[in-house]
């Protein structure tokens, strides 16, 4: 499925900003299923400077600096992207989750010893064993690494409670577990922090969520705004992603920005300014389908 994505950020400043850099990562990367068809960054005022590059994972980064005097910003993304449908699960490819903790420590082969330093603890996402506690029941002797994934997600999709505005980026892992509150990035920290608090390689995905409801019920939560996931390194099949806010594995309807150790690394905008004393932010993003001819 073709989607054409608009994502828009406005920033709003009490006084004026004299000096802004600024690093964006709102294009969507190119994989084995999934292509950006075509890409623009517009940012108002026009940046004095510009520049783009691959960061350490890989992810499309764009800088641009500002050097005139303003009190708006505005940095729009349209891409076309097209996704498509994960393939069914192929069980000889789904070895136990003790025998793929056992690899991912033990392995010397370079795919599975890159994975290996998503193992740690990152600036959001803690490593203990109340997390392993917490994640203790989902993993079943012999059962495979993706089921215990799954069930992981859909156990925190139904225990935890949506709820916008009860955390911030800084909200500590242990009291969204505590509260059972927060927001799709606290989801995918706390199963991230979980997954690796027993020894596997989980990295935080940042991107969006298409759906189409039926006709009366509500569209699922996070879709038409920024979302984050999960993705699990399995040895021998690689990454595989999982949906805690939604208690899925994704299948098509995910859009791929990038991804990193946590949401520090794949923050969509991140930028130093001289000036502007306080800021409003606003965001919107709208993902359309676009209708394929038959």
């Amino acid at each position: 499925m073709k989607y054409h994505v608009k994502h828009v950020t406005q920033y709003d400043y009490a006084e004026p900003v004299t000096l802004s850099h600024n690093v964006a990562r709102l294009r969507p990367r190119e994989l084995d299923l999934q292509k950006c068809l075509s890409h623009q960054l517009t940012v108002t005022p026009n940046p004095g400077a510009r520049a783009d590059w691959l960061d350490y994972f890989g992810n499309y980064s764009d800088y641009f600096a500002l050097q005139q005097s303003h009190k708006e910003l505005t940095v729009v993304a349209e891409s076309i992207v097209e996704v498509f449908a994960t393939p069914s699960e192929d069980n000889s490819m789904r070895p136990s989750w003790e025998q793929s903790r056992e690899e991912v420590r033990a392995a010397r082969d370079p795919v599975t010893r890159a994975a290996r330093e998503f193992c740690f603890e990152s600036l959001h996402v803690a490593v203990n064993s109340e997390l392993a506690e917490y994640a203790t029941p989902s993993f079943k002797e012999g059962w495979p690494l993706f089921d215990c994934s799954l069930d992981l997600a859909r156990r925190i999709h139904t225990e935890f409670k949506f709820v916008p505005g009860a955390t911030t980026i800084g909200t500590p892992l242990a009291e969204v577990l505590r509260t059972r509150r927060g927001v799709c990035q606290d989801f995918a920290h706390l199963q991230i922090g979980c997954l690796r608090s027993l020894g596997f390689a989980a990295r935080y995905v940042s991107g969006y969520l298409v759906t189409t409801p039926p006709p009366g019920q509500r569209r699922m939560q996070g879709a038409d705004v920024s979302h984050a996931w999960v993705s699990v390194f399995i040895p021998g099949r690689g990454w595989a992603d999982f949906d805690p806010t939604n208690g899925l594995a994704p299948s098509g309807q995910h859009v791929t920005l990038g991804w990193g150790r946590d949401y520090d690394d794949i923050g969509p905008i991140r930028g130093v300014l001289v000036g502007g004393r306080c800021q409003k932010l606003r965001v919107s993003v709208d993902v359309i389908p676009i209708q394929q001819d038959m």
